[in-house]
């Protein structure tokens, strides 16, 4: 299947547009909403997750579970909203699940006095590639301090200042109140250092970018995927 980047006759469309006319039978217009909005959906699921693969992997099943679920869009809120929803809670699932993992080989490691470091690998934090070829020394010193917060203050933080939302946009993307979406951003810019802070924040917006190549490679496994469906 061919990629093409979103046609000129499609641009002036709204994202509830195009879902009206997915829905009406055109699927491959699909395509259009992932590809405005992979890179949003790609730094939610990295906030949480902190792993290149795992991330691409729930970006496929958060698209494939708005397709499936897309008669559900009532509008209330924007559609990009509802599908960083999916994907945050995606996420979040994803997560449960590893931590059950880890603890669970964890637990076996201390029955059987394995001295294996399986629970080490499993556990690894160590840089994906994109990080080990990055020539931009500030960006990426401010995303390994901003992978190191705690994760409520690191989703809103993501969203809020890299993905450039608004408050209100964020809160409703993470299932929070404004006013609580304000509290973890303000205690998330004090757990960063202020001078890294201060130096990065003219490029915080080139931080976790989602390139060309592994846009591609996302949009085209969910088409496949849809076109079985």
């Amino acid at each position: 299947m061919p990629v093409l980047t979103e046609p000129t006759t499609l641009s002036p469309l709204t994202d509830e547009q195009i879902v009206a006319r997915v829905l009406a039978g055109e699927r491959d217009l699909f395509e259009v909403l992932m590809r405005r909005h992979n890179q949003r959906i790609y730094r939610a699921a990295r906030a949480i997750l902190r792993d290149d693969a795992e991330s691409e992997d729930v970006m496929q099943e958060a698209y494939i579970r708005a397709f499936t679920c897309l008669r559900q869009f009532e509008g209330r809120a924007s559609f990009a909203s509802w599908l960083t929803r999916i994907a945050v809670n995606e996420a979040l699932r994803r997560r449960r699940r590893s931590k059950i993992f880890v603890d669970h080989v964890a637990a076996r490691q201390h029955e059987d006095g394995s001295e294996e470091d399986l629970l080490g690998r499993a556990a690894s934090s160590a840089p994906g590639p994109e990080e080990q070829v990055s020539t931009h020394q500030m960006t990426a010193l401010l995303e390994k301090a901003i992978l190191s917060l705690p994760e409520q203050y690191r989703t809103v933080l993501v969203l809020r200042d890299i993905e450039e939302l608004s408050t209100a946009e964020a809160a409703e993307s993470l299932g929070i109140t404004e006013g609580n979406a304000k509290v973890r951003l303000h205690r998330a810019h004090a757990l960063l250092r202020r001078a890294l802070y201060a130096r990065s924040g003219q490029s915080l917006n080139q931080a976790f970018q989602f390139h060309a190549t592994r846009c591609d490679r996302v949009v085209h496994a969910v088409m496949s995927r849809l076109a079985a469906i």
